[in-house]
C-alpha cells in the first residue's frame, strides 16, 4: 500500500513515516501545505493519504476537499488525522470526503488498513479508529 502524509509537523512525519513503513505501508510522499499535496497526489497517486486536521494556517478539511476532487472518479480513499479527538470534529469529519478519522496516537498501519476496509465495503457507524481511546496525543 503506498501513502501520502500531508502535514506540517515535520516530527510527526518523520515518526509517522517511520512506523507505517514497519508495519508495510510505504510512505511514497509527504506534503506540509495544501499546494504539496495536490501536487504530490496528482505525481504520486497514492493508495492513502492521511491529511492532518490542522495544516498551520490551512484546514485540512479544505485540503482532503481539494484532493477528493482532483482524484477524478475513482477516488484512493483519504484519511483524516489529528492531536484532538475525534469528537472534537465529529460533524466535520462525518460530512468529509474522509472514509474516516485517526487519532495520531493511534496511527497504525492496521488502523488505515481497518477504515479502508469499512469504506470498501460500504460500512456505516463511527467512521474513526481510534483504537487507543485514553490517548490524547
Amino acid at each position: 500500500m503506498r501513502c501520502l502524509i500531508v502535514d506540517d509537523s515535520a516530527h510527526f512525519v518523520a515518526a509517522a513515516r517511520g512506523l507505517l513503513e514497519r508495519e508495510g505501508i510505504t510512505v511514497v510522499g509527504v506534503a506540509s501545505t495544501g499546494a504539496d499535496a495536490l501536487r504530490c497526489f496528482e505525481e504520486l497517486r497514492p493508495d492513502v493519504t492521511l491529511v492532518d486536521l490542522d495544516l498551520g494556517g490551512e484546514s485540512g478539511f479544505d485540503v482532503a476537499e481539494q484532493l477528493h476532487q482532483a482524484a477524478g472518479p475513482t477516488p484512493a480513499p483519504l484519511i483524516l488525522i489529528s492531536t484532538h479527538s475525534a469528537q472534537d470534529f465529529a460533524e466535520l469529519i462525518e460530512t468529509s470526503p474522509a472514509v474516516g478519522f485517526v487519532p495520531k496516537s493511534g496511527l497504525s498501519g492496521n488502523a488505515i488498513r481497518d477504515l479502508i476496509g469499512r469504506g470498501e465495503h460500504g460500512g456505516s457507524g463511527q467512521r474513526s479508529a481510534s483504537l487507543q481511546e485514553g490517548d490524547d496525543g
